[in-house]
């Protein structure tokens, strides 16, 4: 019987990158509307940390072949 070959990391990465899009969107509108409250260099030091581990791990799950 073989194991699943699904990316494990698929439902993580999906997460991560909903989290950093919302915190990103938060800075660009408080750079937008109130400079002094934003912090956008954090926010895009975030997106590139994102960007290198979904490369890294993948972003969606492997297709599963199917032994006949």
């Amino acid at each position: 019987m073989k194991t699943s070959s699904k990316n494990q990391y698929a439902y993580a990465n999906n997460i991560l990158i909903t989290l950093v899009s919302a915190v990103f969107g938060y800075n660009l509108y408080q750079a937008i509307v109130h400079p002094e409250k934003s912090n956008i260099a954090l926010a895009l030091m975030l997106v590139i940390l994102t960007f290198v581990m979904v490369r890294k791990y993948g972003h969606k799950p492997a297709s599963e072949k199917k032994d006949i």
